[in-house]
């Protein structure tokens, strides 16, 4: 498998110019740092979308590529593409995962989970060799928890109790309920979510130990230094922010 081409990437995001669609352009853009042979991590979300709809456009055009969703919603679009699919425990690893974002703060941490997909999004990110964000320049924000809950995947199991262990550690946990609002939303795994609204996240690291701790906590929607590469879009270009690392 060949290496990530970074430069194209760079390149069409840097020329794009008054998108009418800042997610769709976003998201395209993003598949340019896929190559043939690769095996891809496929997020869950509204802007990952078009990148899966990318995809499907090159492989028609003879590009192959094995897919490991992270969401039965992304399994069935990715399959509507022509896109050969896999699961985790059949692949080596990972070269790539491609997903979204629902806050980024300056220093390429993450809040996901709003789609209800974050306990796959992270195994799957978790075990790629290099994770691009693709965002719209809403997500962007100064600290963490400024516009958004931090999702906890919770056993349905004395959920309550859970519940009242996450709201020790300052938060507000919400059940998150379904579309029509009278039952609890249950995820892919079964689970239900709980939404933890927080005044601020100044210790992202130190929360998502902490969350990760209480019996009874599946996964949250804390991602830390895993992002490798944000794509944010916006009514003008696309901007490429990749994470600084040691020399």
């Amino acid at each position: 498998m060949g290496n990530i081409d970074i430069s194209k990437a760079k390149k069409i995001a840097e020329e794009v110019k008054a998108a009418p669609n800042k997610k769709q352009v976003c998201g395209e853009a993003a598949a340019e740092y896929v190559k043939s042979g690769m095996v891809v991590g496929l997020g869950t979300g509204s802007t990952v979308y078009y990148t899966i709809k990318k995809l499907g456009e090159k492989k028609r055009n003879g590009m192959e590529i094995t897919g490991i969703p992270t969401s039965i919603q992304t399994e069935t679009i990715a399959g509507q593409e022509g896109i050969m699919l896999a699961e985790l425990r059949d692949c080596d690893k990972i070269d790539i995962t491609i997903d979204g974002a629902d806050e980024v703060d300056p220093h390429l941490n993450l809040i996901k989970g709003l789609g209800g997909a974050l306990l796959r999004e992270k195994i799957v990110a978790m075990n790629s060799k290099k994770m691009i964000v693709v965002i719209d320049d809403s997500k962007l924000v100064t600290i963490l928890g400024e516009k958004t809950p931090v999702p906890v995947e919770v056993v349905k199991y004395a959920w309550k109790a859970t519940a009242e262990r996450l709201r020790m550690l300052g938060c507000e946990p919400k059940p998150r309920m379904s579309g029509s609002g009278d039952v609890m939303f249950i995820s892919d795994n079964g689970n239900f979510i709980l939404d933890c609204k927080f005044p601020k996240i100044e210790d992202p690291y130190t929360l998502a130990q902490q969350i990760k701790a209480i019996p009874g906590v599946v996964e949250h929607g804390l991602f830390v230094n895993l992002a490798s590469v944000i794509m944010v879009g916006s009514e003008k270009r696309v901007r490429v922010i990749e994470r600084e690392t040691a020399h």
